[in-house]
């Protein structure tokens, strides 16, 4: 039966395509009230709906407990007893707006409200999942949501930003920092890195991630379910199945990972034009290798390399060793033959006398032969080889130690992907040049020394060849110097640009001046770049970044297919990036001059979102700072404006708030500093108001909401009312804050979900805890050993109250309080009396 009635009930519900409703109907807002009391809009609309109900508002709150509200509210901190006395003192007609507005420009409004963010886009510093990797590099997004509420940065450009901030502003580092949002929600390491790209579980997992963000974004900026349309239309609301992967086709072509960017403007300026530049290389864009940047390039390339002849001159080693004892035979070509043990790793040493004077590069070429697996040239079946490490020593006439030769600028004529050239020179074994799969052919690398050596008659020189990776040696290698100045000119040149270099430049065509200007660019850019300051790195969403074990980048947007009940088998027609169609005087699919571009993709949809004309977008926004400071939103779901949520309880007020939001520059402190100083704000939090008239109705906000504080709150209420810094940078004596927070919020792992709420029960562990001792010890310019220093117990009493509640004792309390601590000793009555206040609902709860 009851399932029979859940039936009847959903077939009255409307169809999901039955059109708009209130969430995306335009916004009109209508003309407040007058109000009996209040010329604010705001109050207006609430007490016209509470004359309705037939209710009265409650009376305003008294002060200690309005700049304890604000406070907590604003800035997440309690008041410290100065602030309270303060506020207290002051009897001008202002004190409270200007208590209001010097919370707004605390740097602590900012570290609150970023707080409030995280928590709305399930920011995380790990992974979650079965791995749950630390993500180290996701704390740039926390810094950038605080300086962004400080400074009150637009809404708009908010929301541009975290969607496509790196497009949008790529001269401001900031915007790229942004896109931390993104890549907030939990990330599948195990199926979106570990296992290989071409299984069915790397698809699935792609088109959960990507659900992941696309809830994210939408929930988040136009608090929509979209997501309920993974497998079917929306049950509900008017939101297509066409629409949901629309959303996934925006982000199809980044990942989460880790992002470079330059926290110095002018780097990251600079860089973003390198990197522009190198895609317009690597396109093969007329427009860049035939620019100006391009011909400087040429001109400062072939000035460095000279139109001399490079020579190279055998060396003739006098010493040549195997570590793993393989033997070497030498060739008529001055090479060796390697025979014999190899693996799984071998180190080569060459030693003699140079061929030169003075020299200024080495050559390695490894050569093929047909006695090797494959013509070689290494010594794996493949014929592969990994050389790990090269190194140069000199040996002094005398000298029993060689001394270090410094090599640098590597270049080859074949890169194995993922194994360059590069990686023989970067002191780390575990990588290496490799050549697969370009086997049985001959291969070169050149390495240039930093300094030009001319070394004292009889000195000799070894050459290390270092093969770290399970056999793969090399099996005929050659050695060469040269004398060649600049030793630039010694570098390993494609076939074709070699071809090209020696042409007259007059003589060459425009293809051939793109070939040039394709490797002198490159180079160029690239020596820029090893040049610049290394970047910083942020974990947000990327579409070009370092591979991570089987984590690449896509180079493009990948497809992405409507699938039938949600399953990767049952893929449909190619969805088209967009949004959704609901929104009905906005574009549902995005018009994109180049879909390959995945930035264009993220783009438009951060146009869609910040236009004017989208209302769920605004209503969303300034329902969550509603909830924020009342409890509760207008909308009591504040991620679920669609009709399995709550409808407005003051919908008129809704959309005045949203439409005065946007005629007003959509200043989020504004729009605080107006919700602060409406008397509905600040109404006593007490059921029952004057003359007995009952406060029945949660949505008719005729009093203030009881908020139980935060773990995080709670933790910082306690340093503060005890006399300590609420900062975790400080320390606590005896323990480092940091560790104490992480201890206290330790205490209490099943009592704080979400947003770690207090509980009764938690005072009960407080008081229990062991750490709760160490904040309440005796120390100099402690609570404890300022009440200690008080000639009586009345100003002891007094005094606590003070710093802990922000108010003075009534009578009751008073005298309640001197009969327990009389006939106490005073240090321990003392701390019981602390234990008890510090433990109490009201110091808990924010009213």
């Amino acid at each position: 039966m009851p399932l029979l009635w859940l039936l009847v009930a959903l077939a009255a519900l409307p169809p999901a395509a039955s059109g708009a409703w209130w969430a995306t109907d335009p916004l009109l807002p209508k003309v407040p009230p007058v109000g009996s009391d209040s010329q604010h809009p705001i109050d207006a609309f609430v007490q016209g709906a509470l004359a309705k109900a037939g209710q009265r508002p409650a009376a305003e709150a008294d002060r200690p407990t309005l700049i304890r509200r604000v406070t907590f509210d604003l800035l997440g901190l309690p008041p410290t007893p100065a602030e309270v006395e303060a506020f207290l003192s002051d009897t001008a007609p202002d004190a409270y707006p200007r208590l209001v507005t010097r919370l707004l420009e605390s740097p602590r409004y900012g570290e609150r409200w970023a707080r409030h963010w995280m928590d709305a886009v399930h920011f995380a510093e790990t992974h979650g999942h079965d791995q749950d990797r630390i993500r180290t590099n996701a704390w740039p997004y926390r810094d950038y949501l605080i300086a962004s509420f400080n400074s009150d940065k637009a809404y708009p450009r908010f929301v541009r930003e975290q969607v496509a901030g790196d497009v949008l502003y790529p001269d401001d580092p900031g915007a790229t920092v942004a896109l931390g949002f993104l890549a907030a929600g939990p990330w599948d390491e195990s199926s979106l890195r570990d296992i290989r790209e071409d299984t069915l579980d790397r698809q699935i997992a792609r088109y959960l991630d990507r659900d992941d963000v696309v809830t994210t974004v939408m929930q988040t900026f136009t608090s929509l379910t979209v997501q309920c349309a993974r497998c079917h239309d929306h049950k509900f609301d008017p939101i297509s199945q066409q629409d949901y992967y629309a959303l996934q086709a925006v982000f199809a072509g980044v990942d989460r990972a880790n992002r470079s960017y330059d926290p110095d403007p002018a780097v990251h300026r600079r860089r973003q034009e390198i990197q522009a530049l190198l895609r317009g290389v690597a396109r093969s864009d007329s427009g860049v290798l035939l620019g100006d940047a391009a011909r400087a390039a040429v001109e400062a390339w072939e000035s460095r390399r000279g139109h001399q002849r490079v020579s190279w001159h055998p060396f003739h080693p006098e010493v040549f060793l195997s570590a793993a004892g393989a033997s070497f035979a030498r060739q008529a070509d001055g090479s060796f033959l390697v025979s014999g043990p190899h693996g799984p790793t071998d180190v080569y040493t060459f030693s003699g006398p140079l061929p030169l004077a003075a020299v200024s590069a080495l050559r390695l070429e490894v050569l093929p032969d047909d006695s090797l697996p494959q013509h070689g040239p290494g010594r794996e079946p493949n014929g592969n080889l990994h050389l790990s490490e090269v190194q140069l020593l000199l040996f002094e006439p005398g000298s029993t130690t060689g001394r270090p030769l410094q090599l640098r600028n590597p270049t080859a004529d074949f890169n194995q992907a993922g194994w360059t050239v590069a990686q023989a020179l970067d002191g780390e074994e575990k990588t290496a040049w490799g050549i697969h799969p370009a086997e049985g052919r001959r291969h070169v690398a050149v390495f240039e020394l930093a300094e030009r050596l001319t070394p004292v008659p009889g000195s000799r020189v070894a050459v290390v060849l270092k093969q770290l990776h399970g056999g793969h040696c090399i099996g005929r290698p050659r050695l060469l110097f040269t004398d060649v100045a600049p030793p630039s000119a010694a570098a390993v040149l494609p076939p074709e640009v070699e071809e090209v270099a020696g042409l007259d430049p007059a003589s060459r065509s425009d293809a051939q001046r793109r070939v040039l200007a394709a490797h002198a660019l490159k180079e160029s850019l690239e020596r820029e770049l090893a040049s610049m300051p290394p970047p910083g790195l942020v974990y947000a969403a990327a579409s070009d970044f370092e591979p991570d074990g089987g984590l690449k980048p896509s180079g493009a947007p990948r497809p992405v297919h409507v699938l039938r009940r949600g399953e990767v088998l049952k893929a449909g027609e190619a969805a088209l990036p967009g949004a959704l169609a609901c929104i009905s005087n906005l574009p549902a699919r995005f018009a994109l001059r180049d879909p390959s571009d995945e930035g264009s993709r993220r783009a438009a949809l951060a146009a869609w979102l910040s236009d004017p004309g989208n209302p769920v977008v605004w209503r969303s926004i300034v329902n969550r700072v509603w909830q924020r400071h009342f409890g509760r939103g207008l909308v009591e779901t504040v991620n679920d404006f669609g009709r399995m949520g709550r409808t407005p309880s003051h919908p008129e007020l809704l959309d005045w708030l949203a439409a005065d939001f946007a005629s007003h520059g959509y200043d989020v402190k504004r729009l605080l500093r107006i919700l602060c100083n409406t008397r509905a704000y600040q109404l006593e939090s007490r059921v029952v108001g004057a003359r007995g008239t009952k406060l029945s109705s949660p949505d008719a906000f005729a009093r203030g909401l009881d908020k139980p504080l935060t773990a995080e709150q709670l933790f910082r209420s306690l340093l503060v009312a005890t006399g300590q810094p609420p900062d975790a940078r400080d320390q606590v004596p005896g323990l480092p804050a940091t560790e104490l927070r992480r201890a206290f919020v330790a205490q209490f792992p099943d009592l704080f979900p979400a947003e770690y709420n207090a509980t009764l029960y938690q005072a009960m562990f407080v008081s229990n805890s062991p750490l709760f001792d160490q904040i309440l010890a005796a120390r100099p310019g402690t609570l404890a050993s300022r009440l200690q220093a008080l000639p009586d117990s009345a100003a002891r009493v007094r005094e606590g109250f003070l710093a802990v509640f922000g108010r003075l004792p009534d009578r009751d309390e008073q005298e309640e309080c001197l009969r327990y601590l009389a006939g106490r000793d005073v240090a321990p009555g003392i701390r019981q009396l602390l234990w008890a206040l510090l433990t109490s609902a009201e110091f808990q709860i924010n009213h």
